[in-house]
């Protein structure tokens, strides 16, 4: 009889246990147990396409389950953000988001839908991509100092044109961020989209354009475009020879980099989080991994979720800033 109480007594406390467990805080060695999706705002075969795809390509390896990249386009990106942000709070549906929907278009958009300090867990920030300021090979601006003498009014100076592929992306923000810093005169052109901004800037319509160094510098290793300046901090190891734009003009502090993070839903399990960075930070960190990127035109980060959301922080209260001073409004 007491052997019957004893049991019964366990069997009680173990289904009191399991009805007051969350569901939802998976424990991290039961994560994943199904297909996991990555959504990307932005179109196959752009930068942001290609480093979810090689991160998912590594963490299927790791994890032997699918983790696939979806791409829902429109909205530059807001879209796609908008989604997840809906999306169960489970760890089977993130975010690839890129600098602009983390810490731009919150100060673009009077009704953005989704917040991306609110609606978000970080997890890590994946990579980031230098830009390059170039012109036409055929451009009589020869050098960054070309571009101050005929940028600045002055007898004779008309000023310079810009292109973008889009009003607030980040192209348009480093022209306006340089033209402030340096007093030129420079008249944004903005596109839908990359290609046709560099097209136009390639047959000399338009003067200059910020472009990622990963699109940008097939163009310049074939002879078409000039190379002026990189928006970085310190210079690209992939052209060592080119100058920042801080260097090149004399503007300490000048960087307008693109970088790309991996965002979950806000009330995503924080052991599922945890495991999320262990396993996308080693992801990035190996060598093929690193390899793959760096062809991409991209470097490596994978920092802690703390230090993602201290970046975020950061470049919104930058670049919300010259938004509103600029009175930048979208396309």
């Amino acid at each position: 009889m007491r052997r019957a109480i004893a049991s019964l007594l366990i069997c009680i406390t173990v289904a009191a246990g399991l009805a007051g467990a969350d569901p939802t805080e998976a424990q991290p060695t039961d994560y994943p147990m199904r297909p996991v999706r990555i959504v990307v705002g932005f179109a196959a075969g752009g930068a942001p396409d290609a480093l979810a795809r090689i991160v998912a390509e590594k963490l299927t390896q790791r994890w032997g389950k699918p983790v696939i990249v979806e791409n829902r386009v429109g909205a530059q990106g807001n879209t796609a953000m908008a989604a997840v942000a809906k999306a169960e709070a489970d760890g089977y549906t993130l975010a690839l988001m890129p600098v602009g929907n983390a810490a731009v278009n919150p100060a673009l958009f009077a009704n953005l839908p989704y917040d991306p300090v609110k609606d978000f867990a970080p997890i890590t920030q994946i990579a980031s991509v230098e830009n390059v300021l170039v012109v036409a090979s055929g451009s009589p601006i020869a050098t960054a100092q070309d571009m101050l003498t005929r940028g600045r009014p002055g007898p004779n100076q008309r000023g310079l044109t810009y292109a973008s592929p889009g009003a607030g992306s980040l192209a348009h923000l480093a022209a306006e961020l340089l033209a402030r810093s340096t007093g030129m005169s420079m008249t944004h052109v903005p596109y839908r989209g990359v290609a046709p901004a560099l097209t136009d800037v390639l047959r000399g319509d338009v003067d200059l354009i910020f472009a990622q160094l990963s699109t940008a510098k097939p163009l310049i290793d074939s002879g078409q475009l000039r190379a002026l300046g990189l928006a970085s901090a310190q210079r690209s190891p992939v052209m060592p020879e080119l100058p920042t734009i801080a260097e090149a003009v004399g503007l300490p502090g000048f960087e307008a980099v693109s970088w790309y993070a991996l965002m979950a839903p806000a009330a995503t399990p924080a052991s599922v989080v945890a495991k999320l960075n262990e396993a996308v930070s080693q992801a990035i960190r190996s060598a093929d991994v690193a390899e793959a990127m760096q062809a991409q035109g991209a470097t490596p980060i994978g920092n802690s979720p703390a230090e993602l959301s201290a970046v975020i922080s950061a470049d919104s209260a930058r670049w919300s800033k010259l938004v509103r001073d600029a009175g930048i409004q979208p396309n």
